[in-house]
């Protein structure tokens, strides 16, 4: 497992809001940190957790788990937005081994009383970029100039989990009316 930390050492004491956003996978899972502050989101942390696959399916989510809730209990997180499952017809298998991940994801933020809010990829890529149908590396160019890196976040992972913690921050102010209301997980 990997895990990249660099917790702020105010992230408790804060009064601006912390979104945590996640890109859902088996073997990587991307994740990122905003700090909600007015006008402009400041990036906080971002990375992959990284689960072996040759470990059995229970192993694997266990690992999964535990570094997100890694992540979790080292900010005070006021919302998780995670991408919405989808499946394309022809690979059925691959959105129920993903409906697990995405499991333990949301098991971890409802253990810390934490809502979680999903978001159709799609809509995500509209947000950002303007087409819902944008390439990997568009989103990783959009991420770069928002938090205006030095270069786009890899891997992919990560500025899909961005991207998705960024669409929950415009879902909450001015963007509201513009976004499609994100699906509570319940």
């Amino acid at each position: 497992m990997s895990v990249p930390h660099a917790p702020s050492a105010d992230a408790s004491h804060s009064k601006t809001p912390y979104f945590l956003g996640i890109d859902p996978g088996l073997a990587i899972t991307g994740y990122g940190v905003i700090l909600g502050t007015p006008g402009r989101p400041k990036l906080v942390e971002a990375g992959v957790i990284r689960v072996s696959r040759n470990q059995s399916m229970s192993k694997r989510l266990l690992e999964l788990h535990s570094g997100i809730t890694e992540v979790i209990e080292s900010y005070t997180i006021a919302a998780v937005a995670i991408e919405q499952l989808y499946s394309h017809y022809a690979r059925p298998r691959t959105a129920i081994l993903m409906g697990h991940a995405r499991g333990v994801l949301t098991l971890a933020a409802a253990q810390k009383g934490i809502s979680v809010h999903s978001y159709e990829p799609t809509k995500v890529k509209k947000l950002l970029t303007g087409n819902g149908r944008a390439p990997k590396d568009q989103m990783q160019r959009a991420i770069q100039m928002q938090f205006q890196l030095k270069a786009p976040p890899d891997p992919p992972d990560v500025a899909d989990a961005l991207a998705i913690a960024l669409c929950h921050y415009y879902a909450q102010g001015p963007m509201a009316a513009i976004i499609t209301k994100s699906r509570k997980t319940k």
